[in-house]
């Protein structure tokens, strides 16, 4: 990574190209996205493959209305179990893969993933009851080679909404650009097919080594592209004890009681970001007495 890729801050900007009536994200991910690396070890596929995910999911957030947080899950049988990126309107990020014990790799093309692999966008914002938030699930078909063009493909289809995207991850960092058609007939007649040669030009290496205003700049100057907004994004993980305790409670008492260790002590530890929560025998034992408080009870933490 150079030294000026070093100096960009981890944001998401959003644009929009007037005259062809398209609007655009741009997310670029360097601390946050190294963040969420060093509390997993995962093959290059596998790594490459969250770092798309984690970067789609703060894309979409640029242009869907998220009152809490919208993930990206990936899920498998093979090599691949699951992998879940995050990002919240608080404008944080997560995300973990979980692989098949001893696998050493995964594929790199997601048809490969085997024929009960699923692809799913879920978006929850908040209920009456902050227990009980408002879920909205889309999946996506599995029949293309990435997630941008599996993604492209739902929007184009399921959404109506012509969409680019180009996503790249290595170690260092994790970017994506993200065009979307208007709503309506906004912009001129051969505006979408125009600013789609433009984005055909670049590749996943300049979208990497190049900062937002210079891409936007070089690809869209002609255009006379407008920034609506700049954001800056970071990891966060929205793990709590309240949390744990729930999921405890959702195991039911002999389960839970099976957690506790030879010290007395259940230990808990956070996948996302490593942090420990402790419960005693006895703590545990009054997660199922009939004065404990309601909690929600989510079958992992995530």
């Amino acid at each position: 990574m150079s030294s000026h890729d070093a100096q960009l801050p981890d944001s998401q900007l959003r644009f929009l190209l007037p005259r062809a009536g398209v609007r655009g994200v741009h997310v670029r991910l360097n601390d946050s996205w190294r963040e969420i690396l060093a509390h997993g070890h995962y093959p290059p596929a596998a790594q490459e493959l969250l770092g798309e995910a984690v970067v789609a999911a703060t894309l979409f957030t640029g242009h869907v209305k998220v009152g809490g947080r919208l993930s990206v899950q990936l899920r498998g049988s093979g090599a691949l179990r699951t992998l879940f990126a995050e990002c919240t309107a608080q404008h944080t990020l997560r995300g973990i893969v979980r692989l098949e014990e001893g696998a050493t790799d995964v594929p790199r093309d997601l048809r490969e993933l085997g024929t009960d692999a699923m692809l799913a966008i879920t978006i929850e914002n908040p209920g009456l009851d902050p227990r009980q938030p408002q879920r909205y699930q889309s999946l996506v078909e599995l029949g293309a080679a990435t997630l941008a063009e599996a993604f492209e493909t739902y929007f184009r289809q399921s959404e109506q909404l012509p969409t680019r995207l180009l996503l790249a991850a290595d170690s260092d960092s994790a970017v994506g650009l993200m065009l979307q058609k208007l709503p309506g007939n906004e912009g001129d007649e051969d505006g979408w097919n125009r600013v789609g040669a433009l984005f055909d030009t670049l590749g996943e290496a300049e979208l990497q080594a190049t900062d937002a205003a210079s891409l936007l700049h070089r690809l869209f100057h002609e255009e006379s592209p407008q920034v609506l907004a700049e954001t800056g994004l970071r990891f966060a993980c929205s793990c709590s004890r309240e949390r744990v305790a729930a999921m405890l409670e959702s195991l039911g008492p002999d389960e839970a009681a099976a957690a506790v260790q030879a010290d007395g002590q259940a230990e808990v530890r956070c996948e996302f970001c490593g942090q420990c929560y402790l419960f005693s025998s006895d703590q545990i034992t009054a997660l199922f007495t009939p004065h404990a408080p309601a909690a929600e009870a989510p079958a992992r933490l995530q």
